[in-house]
């Protein structure tokens, strides 16, 4: 994608790496709409941050995407790009299944089934644009497992193939599909990962993901350096390494 000029729609961006990300594109000459459920959240945001635009929906709700995404293209006709940020992570217990079950559904419906369902709002609109990207969100835990989140990493791992697939299916249209593949990040996302060590810190991981974004407009997957030891374990041929080295190093990370 490029830099700027374009209309971009990111639920899932009322915190964390999605506001962080929507703001920096929106002071690169982006027009940006922020989704969330969180409706004092929006306020904020819309208050704090003239001229970005924000519409409530629930990504693990299909009904409040179709209504979201209705509201979004009658508002912004122009929309070319959509950034399906919005995903939830739960440290959980596998040997235990009434401790598990729940909150493994959960992850999978709001990480995987919700850009499904995003994609399938947006995509026919996407392809009568002369130029249009959908990018998706994994993790660099789609290529290594942190023991302590398994329906994460599974649903990760989904959204990569998911994207490497409609990548394929999507060669020759005008969209292109983009994988942005963080590292652990200081968010909110696990408790006490905005203060981790091992964590990159959000700025910093911001500055260098508009910056991949900037200087590479055709990549196909945006990978900043520190993500690169959990990417590209397998190939390497050091996966053992980098399993026991990420599990030692942060139990609860990203």
């Amino acid at each position: 994608m490029n830099i700027s000029g374009n209309t971009i729609f990111i639920p899932g961006a009322t915190s964390g790496i999605g506001l962080a990300l929507a703001l920096e594109l929106r002071a690169k000459g982006n027009t940006v709409i922020v989704g969330g459920r969180r409706a004092g959240l929006l306020r904020e945001i819309a208050a704090e941050h003239p001229g970005i635009d924000t519409v409530e929906l629930d990504t693990a709700d299909a009904a409040s995407i179709e209504s979201a995404a209705k509201q979004v293209l009658a508002r912004h006709p122009e929309l070319n790009v959509l950034i399906a940020m919005a995903g939830i992570m739960r440290v959980e217990d596998w040997r235990d299944p009434a401790s598990f079950l729940a909150s493994a559904e959960s992850i999978i419906t709001t990480n995987v089934l919700g850009p499904i369902r995003l994609i399938a709002a947006f995509i026919e609109h996407l392809r009568a644009r002369p130029d249009a990207t959908i990018m998706t969100v994994s993790s660099g835990l789609a290529f290594a497992p942190l023991s302590a989140t398994p329906s994460y990493n599974a649903s990760k791992a989904a959204i990569h193939m998911l994207s490497e697939s409609i990548r394929l299916q999507l060669a020759g249209t005008t969209v292109k599909v983009t994988e942005l593949v963080p590292p652990s990040v200081r968010t909110a996302l696990l408790p006490g990962q905005e203060t981790s060590d091992v964590a990159m810190p959000l700025d910093a991981f911001i500055t260098e993901t508009v910056a991949l974004l900037e200087s590479q407009p055709d990549a196909k997957e945006i990978q900043v350096e520190r993500v690169k030891f959990l990417r590209y374990g397998e190939a390497r041929g050091d996966y053992d390494r980098v399993v026991d080295t990420l599990n030692a190093a942060d139990p609860h990370g990203k």
